[in-house]
């Protein structure tokens, strides 16, 4: 009797372990940023993410911004060192000399990223 309710609780755990994932989805961001700035204005650059689902076994594993093809920033996040949230922003300062694209994208330790996101900055 004690294995039956010990098989019960161990696929009880499973399903809804489960279906915390089947609702997951995969990890998207959006930009925050100025359109348009003064050269040499230092300028807050957030990236929002956003993932359904995280717990230590699923989650965002990592999300980097780019500025003209140059990564300036990357957070990795672990099981043990997990976002926190389902949605998180994360911001860096950047000094605008010239007009910029800006791109970010984060990714799902198990269903991949929704894709890139761009903004650009341009200098008056």
């Amino acid at each position: 009797m004690k294995k039956i309710i010990r098989l019960m609780l161990f696929f009880s755990l499973f399903f809804f372990l489960s279906l915390g994932i089947a609702f997951a989805s995969k990890s998207s961001v959006s930009l925050t940023a100025p359109e348009s700035v003064p050269k040499g204005t230092e300028v807050t650059i957030s990236v929002n993410v956003t993932h359904s689902g995280n717990n230590m076994f699923h989650y965002t594993n990592w999300v980097y911004i780019k500025v003209n093809g140059k990564e300036i920033a990357r957070w990795d996040f672990t099981m043990t060192n997990t976002p926190g949230s389902e949605n998180f922003t994360r911001e860096i300062k950047y000094t605008v000399n010239e007009s910029v694209q800006i791109e970010a994208e984060a990714n799902c330790n198990i269903h991949g990223s929704a894709g890139i996101a761009k903004a650009g900055i341009s200098v008056k």
